[in-house]
Formats: structure tokens, C-alpha cells, sequence
């Protein structure tokens, strides 16, 4: 899938040359923890630090033989590096240096998706304000139910992503973390103080305790975070395409020059982007899936989790980078019909005021069975008769008219008393 939304950065941190290069940082960095401890000479993790590199090309080469990529990879790094090469991965094991890695191309990542939260979350903001008052028709179970505005609608978007922020920031608290402890986390060819050391200066924290791999619950989660922002964006772009209904049309997504609807009908402007969000989103509630049975492995390790990572880890990512550049450009330059949705407020002529009319009958004095039969009475009547109204309707009634003056009607069928608390709201949101 290709798109000009899509920044190069994500994908680039999930390339076989990051891979690698992350892995060659976990190396250097364990070389000089063990230097500063006394475990190697300082002068040969000085040579290492400055000659030790990889061919990806020697890498694949060398793998075909090993059908082991760490190896392959070490033998790629130990012939730049020369004699001083034997120090490197002394006392570690694949996971030590694997696991390590993946928790930094995690960060990375997570750096990059909590940016893209943040500008989805400004826009988002900066939309509510704008639209903060202007009416349009709430619905429930899809029908017309009671009026509410263009504001709120963003303002829940902008509070429900804001907490996804959270969310990111502490799935990256989660996932930043390495170890350095051995084949069986036992440290049984390692000293502990090389691993606090050599994860000091990758800035990750201290697996508490570890078997040969951390723990595969810290990788779930940040999944199930991302499958949760997920969700969050079909949302999202649920409601856009709902609203983009050509019988509705309160909302539509970007449709610029030159572009295309469909082979077919040149009149089409569908919501594509919207479409392809909600349907990436089903992609990474799968891998969250995946996420979670990886969870219980072997004993201190089996294989069955790494295989698995290595699709669902970078896909995951990159889908909701680009799930979430998708929806800054919908909301930046989303069209907007307030006439439409005020047509739409009046399409079922007046039925939207029906509770309103119904506790009015009922501070008059009236019984809530009796006042809801008065009411619902006449709105069916609306609904099989598009030549009437729900107020012409009430004016009618005996029971309304010997209770109430045209002007306490004319006041009952007004549009602002459901949106008075509009403000109220802003207000406890965003103070």
C-alpha cells in the first residue's frame, strides 16, 4: 500500500539495516560495560567501538550456512572489527541481544506514534472549538434522537485520544526495558552489574527478572495498545463515513483535483481513506491476538513467539503510523455542512422535541403514562404522515392546549434549550 501520507521514518525503523544496527548498539554497549568493569580491556572495547560494523550482504551469505541470523550477523561483525572481535557477545546469549534490540526499534516506533497522537489530538482540538456550536442532529441506533453539535462530536474524538496518548506513554514505559542475563536469565556467564551498565547507556531499564527472553507480556501489551488506538481511529472514520451518506451529507472526507471516485461513475466521491482506516483496524486487533498467545511460551524459552513478532511487530506499526497520518489529513482539511445538518435537524418535523414536550406534560401536572401516550400518539402520526408536524399536531391536543399558551409550545420547540450545557462541557474537557 502506498501513500504521500505515510512518513519514511517508520519504515525505516523496521528494515533489516536498523535491525541490525540496533543490535551491533547492544553489542558495543555490552563491550563497554564490560570495560568499565574490568571484564575486557579497555583499549579492545575502544577498537570495537570504532570498528565494529556489518555488511548486510556478508550477513545473508553467511546465514544460508549458520540458518542462524545472530551468528551470521557476529561473524559479519567480528571481521570488521578483527582479533578484538573475540570480546564481542562474550557471556550472551541470542535473546540478551534480540530482545534488547527489539525493545529499542519498539521505542523508536512508539516515538514516532505518540508525535503522530499529538497532531491528531491538536487538530482534533482545534476542530471542537471551531464547530463548538454548531447544531446538528444526534443519533442513536441511527435514527434522529436529540440535537447536539459539531463541537462535541470532535471534543469526544480529542478527550478519547488524549487518553490514547496515555496509553502510548505507557506501553513505551512497558516496553523500554532489556537483558542482559544469560541463556537462562540466570547470569550464569555474565555479571549483573554488566547489564545495569549496558542498558545505562542504551537508556532502558532493568528487567527485574528474565529468562533467556523478556517476558512476552511487555509485547502484548504495547499490541493491545495499538490495536486500541486502532479502534479509536475506525471509530473515527466510522462516523465520517456515516455522515458522508449522500442522504445525509453533514461531513465529507477530502476529494482533490484529479482524483478519481470510481472506473464506472465519474459523479463518485466515496470515503475511501475512511474505509481503509476501518479496515487496517481489523489487522491490528489480529495481531494484538497473535500478541497475546505468544504470551505463554516453554519453560525459560521456546522459538514459537519469534517467528511470529517478526510479522506482527513491524506491521503493527507501520499500520497505525499510517492508520494515523490517514486521519490528520481527513480532519485537517474534513468538508463541513452546517445548512445540511441543520436541514437534517428538521427532516423529521419536530419529533426530536418529543421528551421535551413529554416533561412538560409532566411538570403541567400530568401522569408520565398518560403524557407519554399523548406524545407518542401524535409522533407516529408524524412519522406515517410527512404532511404534518409533531407541534401543529400538539395544538391539537386538548390536554396540551389547556395546559400550555402558543408561546410556552413555541418555547418547548426550541433548538437551543438541548444545547445549553454545550459549554459546561467544553469547559470540564479541556480546562
Amino acid at each position: 500500500m502506498i501513500s504521500r501520507y505515510t512518513l519514511p521514518e517508520m519504515g525505516k525503523i523496521w528494515t533489516e539495516q536498523n535491525r541490525f544496527q540496533v543490535m551491533l548498539d547492544v553489542e558495543v554497549a555490552a563491550c563497554q560495560a564490560m570495560a568499565k568493569l574490568g571484564l575486557i580491556p579497555k583499549k579492545s572495547a575502544e577498537v570495537i567501538r570504532k570498528k565494529a560494523s556489518f555488511k548486510l550482504s556478508e550477513v545473508h551469505k553467511y546465514e544460508l550456512v549458520t540458518k542462524h541470523d545472530v551468528t551470521a550477523f557476529l561473524k559479519s561483525v567480528q571481521q570488521a572489527v578483527g582479533p578484538e572481535g573475540r570480546f564481542i557477545h562474550k557471556g550472551l546469549t541470542s535473546s540478551d541481544v534480540l530482545d534488547t534490540a527489539l525493545s529499542l526499534q519498539m521505542r523508536q516506533g512508539l516515538d514516532l506514534l505518540i508525535a503522530a497522537n499529538a497532531e491528531l489530538i491538536g487538530l482534533l482540538k482545534k476542530k471542537a472549538l471551531r464547530y463548538q456550536n454548531t447544531p446538528m442532529m444526534g443519533r442513536s441506533h441511527g435514527v434522529h434522537a436529540e440535537p447536539v453539535t459539531m463541537g462535541l462530536k470532535f471534543l469526544l474524538f480529542f478527550d478519547e485520544f488524549r487518553r490514547n496518548a496515555a496509553r502510548l506513554e505507557r506501553a513505551k514505559d512497558a516496553i523500554s526495558v532489556g537483558k542482559i542475563s544469560g541463556a537462562v536469565g540466570t547470569y550464569a556467564n555474565i555479571d549483573p552489574k554488566v547489564e545495569k551498565e549496558t542498558l545505562a547507556l542504551l537508556k532502558l531499564g532493568v528487567a527485574p527478572v528474565s529468562t533467556q527472553i523478556l517476558q512476552r507480556d511487555r509485547h502484548a501489551q504495547v499490541l493491545a495498545v495499538l490495536a486500541i488506538v486502532g479502534g479509536s481511529l475506525e471509530k473515527l472514520a466510522t462516523e465520517i463515513r456515516h455522515l458522508q451518506k449522500t442522504e445525509t451529507l453533514e461531513v465529507e472526507e477530502p476529494f482533490e483535483e484529479g482524483q478519481t471516485g470510481s472506473s464506472a461513475m465519474p459523479h463518485k466521491r466515496n470515503p475511501v481513506n475512511c474505509e481503509r482506516v476501518a479496515g487496517l483496524a481489523r489487522v491490528l486487533r489480529g495481531n494484538a491476538m497473535a500478541g497475546l498467545e505468544n504470551i505463554a511460551l516453554w519453560h525459560e524459552r521456546d522459538i514459537t513467539h519469534s517467528s511470529v513478532e517478526r510479522v506482527i511487530v513491524p506491521d503493527s506499526f507501520i499500520l497505525t503510523h499510517f492508520m494515523l497520518r490517514e486521519m490528520i489529513h481527513v480532519i485537517k482539511d474534513l468538508r463541513v455542512y452546517p445548512e445540511n445538518m441543520m436541514d437534517n435537524i428538521w427532516k423529521t418535523r419536530g419529533l426530536i422535541f418529543s421528551q421535551r414536550v413529554l416533561l412538560a406534560l409532566i411538570d403541567k401536572g400530568l401522569q408520565r403514562e398518560t403524557a407519554y401516550k399523548i406524545v407518542q400518539k401524535n409522533a407516529m402520526r408524524v412519522w406515517n404522515d410527512k404532511r404534518t408536524n409533531l407541534k401543529e399536531l400538539l395544538m391539537e391536543e386538548p390536554e396540551v392546549t389547556s395546559r400550555f399558551t402558543t408561546k410556552e409550545i413555541d418555547g418547548i420547540f426550541n433548538l437551543d434549550y438541548h444545547l445549553k450545557h454545550v459549554g459546561t462541557i467544553f469547559k470540564r474537557v479541556l480546562k
